[in-house]
């Protein structure tokens, strides 16, 4: 860094690595774990080439549960107050507001504009056009960067394919990601080629495909195909992607607070937007109809609002009901970006089942065990060893007010609070489970919440410290519901 720039959050020694090692490349990928900054290393670098007057563009590409975070929090958060900057966020549909303020990204402004998208709108012929116009319209002064890279590492997808093409009009090109090689050393080739064609050193995806993996012809009836049996020249590969980006672990930033906190924003389908907006006005009604409700009867309609966002619900005869719900998704795409074991806490048992089940088939058959009411005491005493002092179990996925006291599950340095409880003590007991004595990492805790919804409501209290299981129910509750 050639020039004084006034951070407005003084960043951490391995964020300055990362900053000097990538500042003016034209292409380079920070490949930080999550909890390590890489957000406000990117809207540092963003900031730092405006004022050199390299850029005076930068689109941002990220999931669905991330982006508008992007908007809401980094970068208010992070850019310093030397650049002189607009935030405009893409909408499907919108309002009239919404589309106006779209819209006002071809308004001449004299500062940096920062353009925020979500991934899937590439998917679109909507999206893919709007790209293609940034592109076009500011691709010569402009940046473009994908957080969550691996959301384009497949080469066949339609928004990896619109991406690569629209990534090389830009004068500057950035990757995010916690791990840019979740399954397979082949996750790598899209991401490189946004960064630039042929960077890898091939000229399509089967050269770089034969230089480092093992391939076998195989025949089922008149059909043949190829199927990769392994890897090789992996230190080569390595090598590659050494140059021209910037790795850090948690583990190796000794900088770090010992506590992370962070929020992955999920949404809802509109089948489960209704339902909760059903639930919701019945809770109403018991307030305002003049009827007598008694705590119990609002906590029910709390507990049903929370399961809707999950993706199921009990009826009053104790069925089960389950639907289509993006939380999973979203919590499969956390742990894809860590490199370590996890915890995931939920206070449903139905959820419990399903990520372990889900965890096992994404990543191994026992990479995840479940510890809640159903678990046996022998079981219990197993899952634990085996977390703490074997190579099997990745995922611990529990119960909070069954697992989270007592318990030493120092070997994970991710928390993943999947659907948190009303209850102050069981989540400042169950964050203690990763991180006390024995803890030689700083702890990422990661909350998934659906905006406007209680989701906001419990977190926002219980990082306040107020035990809302002692809080009589009431006007409180009624405050709650018109979320």
């Amino acid at each position: 860094m050639d020039f004084k720039y006034n951070f407005k959050k003084n960043p951490f020694d391995h964020q300055r690595d990362a900053l000097k090692v990538g500042l003016t490349r034209p292409e380079f990928g920070y490949f930080m774990e999550m909890g390590t900054g890489k957000s406000k290393v990117l809207i540092d670098n963003m900031g730092m080439l405006f004022l050199r007057q390299d850029i005076d563009f930068a689109l941002v590409i990220a999931p669905k549960g991330v982006y508008r975070n992007w908007v809401e929090k980094e970068i208010p958060e992070h850019m310093s107050d030397s650049v002189d900057y607009r935030v405009i966020r893409w909408v499907t549909g919108g309002n009239k507001k919404q589309q106006e303020e779209m819209r006002s990204v071809q308004e001449p402004f004299e500062g940096l504009t920062i353009f925020v998208m979500n991934v899937e709108a590439f998917s679109s012929v909507k999206g893919r056009t709007a790209g293609e116009w940034f592109a076009k319209r500011f691709g010569s002064r402009g940046l473009i960067a994908v957080d969550e890279s691996t959301t384009i590492k497949n080469p066949k997808a339609k928004r990896t394919k619109a991406l690569l093409k629209i990534a090389q009009e830009f004068r500057f090109r950035r990757l995010l990601t916690g791990s840019p090689v979740t399954k397979s050393p082949m996750d790598i080739w899209s991401q490189a080629e946004f960064l630039r064609s042929g960077l890898m050193g091939f000229e399509s995806y089967w050269g770089f495909q034969s230089r480092y993996a093992v391939m076998q012809k195989v025949k089922m009836g008149a059909a043949a195909f190829t199927q990769i049996l392994g890897y090789k020249n992996l230190d080569e590969l390595t090598d590659r992607i050494d140059s021209f980006s910037f790795r850090v672990l948690k583990k190796d930033c000794l900088d770090l607070p010992e506590k992370i906190y962070t929020v992955r924003n999920v949404s809802m389908t509109p089948e489960q937007r209704r339902m909760y907006e059903e639930i919701r006005a019945n809770a109403m009604v018991l307030f305002e109809n003049g009827d007598m409700t008694t705590a119990p009867a609002v906590i029910t309609q709390l507990l049903r609002m929370q399961q809707v966002m999950s993706g199921h619900l009990k009826t009053d005869d104790g069925d089960m009901i389950t639907f289509p719900s993006t939380r999973l998704d979203a919590l499969l795409e956390i742990v894809e970006e860590h490199q370590g074991k996890a915890i995931i806490w939920s206070r449903f048992r139905h959820d419990i089942k399903a990520i372990t089940e889900a965890l096992n088939k994404r990543f191994g058959d026992g990479c995840a065990a479940a510890y809640f009411g159903d678990t046996s005491d022998d079981k219990r005493s197993q899952i634990v060893r085996d977390f703490q002092h074997g190579d099997t179990i990745r995922f611990f996925v529990g119960n909070p007010a069954t697992a989270g006291y007592g318990l030493t599950l120092t070997e994970a340095n991710l928390v993943v609070y999947y659907a948190n409880d009303f209850n102050l003590e069981t989540r400042i007991q169950s964050e203690d489970r990763a991180h006390r004595i024995g803890q030689h990492n700083p702890v990422t805790y990661v909350d998934l919440i659906t905006e406007k919804t209680i989701d906001e409501k419990i977190v926002k209290s219980l990082r306040s410290k107020i035990d809302i299981g002692a809080v009589v129910l009431g006007e409180k509750a009624r405050e709650w519901l018109t979320v």
